[in-house]
C-alpha cells in the first residue's frame, strides 16, 4: 500500500528547522496512528493466547516474525490472518488484515493497553454481548470495519483511497503511513523551497495556522474571565482538526487543510441518538460539533490555546488549563465547585465536560463547556454532571443543590 513519494522523509526536512515541532510529535498519538506490525509496535499478546467471544475461539500467535490471528472468517469459518499493520496505540490497539482485494480490515478483537491495575493488558471484543456473526456489516470483515472506508483517511497523510466501484476494490496510496506535517499544514515543498530562499507567496503554505498570532488574553475584572485581544474572524485551526476531530461522511476526495470542512465532508448535525436534546455528545461525535455550540468557540478560543498541537497532551496540568482565562481565585476554589479540594470533583472537567467511555474502554471529555443543569434533567430527560456522580439521587436533588449555591436562575448553557 506505501508508495513512494518525496513527502515519505518530509519528518526529518521539516525537524531541519522545526526541530522542537517534531521531538514533541514524536511518539504522539498522532506518529503512532498507524504502524507496520513489528515487535517494537504490537503491543498485544500474541504469545499462543486465545480469547473467546461468542462460540468463537480467537488464538494469537507469532511466527517467523509475523503476528497470526486465528478467527472466524468472511465465511464464518476459522482461518488464520496475517497482521499488516497495528492501529492506535493507546487506550486501546487495534490490528489491520489485508485481504486480497485491497481492503485492511480491522479486527474486532483489540488489546487493552491501559495498565493491568487499571484493567488493561487484556484482550476485549469491541461489541460484547452482541456476538457479532460474520455477514454482518460490523464483523470484522465487513464493511464498517473496512479501514480504506472508514478509518484511513484520518490515520495517514496524503491518502487517496483509489476505490473501483466496477471491481469492487482498492488501490489505496498514502503518502505517509501516519498523521504527519502535511496533514496539518498541508503540502510542505513549497514552503521547504520558500526557506532555503525561494520566497513566493507568505511562506509556502496553503495554509496559515495564525489565528492565535498576537493574540493575548486579559481577565476582565467584571467576569473574573478572560478577553480577546482582538476578534478571531477564521475558523482555520478547528476545521484543520474537526477533519478528523469531527464525525462526517465524506463527500468526495481530497479535503485539503485550509479547505472548508463542507467543501467535501458533510458534518453531522445534532441528530437524536447521537447527541442529547441539548447537545451533549451521546454517540461517538468525537469534538468538532460539541466545541462549535459552546461559548468558548464564539468566544475565540481556538484547540491549541488547551492543546499542544505537536504533542498533543494539554498545555498546562489540570484546572492550570482552565485557570489560562478563567481566575482561579475565583473558579478553582470549593466556594465555586462546592467539592473538597485536590479531589477529581474539584476538577473544572468534571462539571464542565461529563465523560462518556467509547470502544469501551476510551474516555472521552464533551467540549461544549456547559454548565451542570440538572434542573434541564428533570425537564428534557437529559444526563447532566452532578448525577453522573450522584447516581445513587434524582436529578430534583441535584437541581435544588445548585439553586441553593447560585440562585434560581442559569446563566448559559
Amino acid at each position: 500500500n506505501r508508495v513512494p513519494s518525496a513527502r515519505l522523509a518530509q519528518h526529518p526536512r521539516c525537524g531541519q528547522c522545526h526541530e522542537s515541532q517534531l521531538t514533541a510529535w514524536r511518539g504522539s498519538h498522532h506518529d503512532l496512528a498507524m504502524q507496520e506490525a513489528t515487535p517494537a509496535t504490537v503491543l498485544g499478546d500474541f504469545n499462543d493466547t486465545s480469547f473467546t467471544y461468542g462460540a468463537v475461539v480467537s488464538r494469537f500467535r507469532t511466527q517467523d516474525g509475523r503476528f497470526l490471528v486465528t478467527t472466524d472468517g468472511p465465511d464464518g469459518r476459522l482461518a488464520e490472518f496475517a497482521v499488516r499493520y497495528t492501529f492506535g496505540v493507546y487506550p486501546l490497539q487495534q490490528y489491520l488484515i489485508a485481504f486480497p482485494d485491497g481492503r485492511l480490515q480491522a479486527l474486532g478483537i483489540a488489546w487493552d493497553a491501559r495498565p493491568k491495575d487499571e484493567g488493561g493488558q487484556r484482550w476485549f471484543h469491541l461489541y460484547p454481548g452482541q456476538d457479532v456473526h460474520a455477514g454482518e456489516t460490523i464483523h470484522w470483515t465487513g464493511r464498517d470495519q473496512t479501514w480504506n472506508y472508514m478509518c484511513a483517511e484520518c490515520h495517514s497523510t496524503g491518502l487517496s483511497k483509489g476505490y473501483d466501484a466496477a471491481t469492487d476494490r482498492y488501490a489505496t496510496r498514502w503518502a505517509e503511513i501516519d498523521v504527519g506535517c502535511e496533514a496539518c499544514h498541508g503540502p510542505g515543498g513549497d514552503h521547504a523551497a520558500w526557506a532555503k530562499g525561494d520566497r513566493q507567496g507568505p511562506n509556502g503554505l496553503t495554509v496559515q495556522l495564525n489565528e492565535r498570532k498576537d493574540v493575548t488574553w486579559e481577565i476582565d475584572p467584571a467576569t473574573h474571565s478572560a478577553v480577546r485581544s482582538q476578534p478571531r474572524t477564521s475558523a482555520v485551526e478547528l476545521e484543520t482538526c474537526g477533519m478528523c476531530h469531527g464525525l462526517s461522511n465524506q463527500l468526495h476526495e481530497p479535503w485539503r487543510p485550509g479547505r472548508q470542512l463542507l467543501d467535501t465532508h458533510m458534518t453531522a448535525l445534532l441528530d437524536p441518538g447521537m447527541f442529547e436534546a441539548d447537545g451533549k455528545m451521546l454517540g461517538e461525535v468525537f469534538n468538532y460539533q460539541a466545541f462549535r455550540q459552546s461559548k468558548m468557540f464564539t468566544r475565540g478560543v481556538t484547540c491549541s490555546d488547551c492543546h499542544d498541537p505537536h504533542g498533543l497532551g494539554l498545555v498546562a496540568e489540570g484546572n492550570a488549563v482552565c485557570g489560562q482565562c478563567h481566575d482561579a481565585g475565583q473558579f478553582d476554589t470549593a466556594a465555586h465547585h462546592h467539592h473538597a479540594e485536590g479531589t477529581p470533583a474539584a476538577q473544572c472537567v468534571a462539571c464542565h465536560m461529563p465523560a462518556r467511555t467509547y470502544m469501551q474502554v476510551d474516555i472521552r471529555h464533551d467540549h461544549g463547556f456547559r454548565i451542570p443543569r440538572p434542573d434541564l434533567t428533570a425537564q428534557y430527560g437529559v444526563t447532566n454532571s452532578c448525577n453522573d456522580c450522584h447516581a445513587d439521587h434524582d436529578a430534583a436533588w441535584a437541581a435544588q443543590a445548585v439553586q441553593g449555591w447560585f440562585g434560581p436562575t442559569r446563566k448559559g448553557f
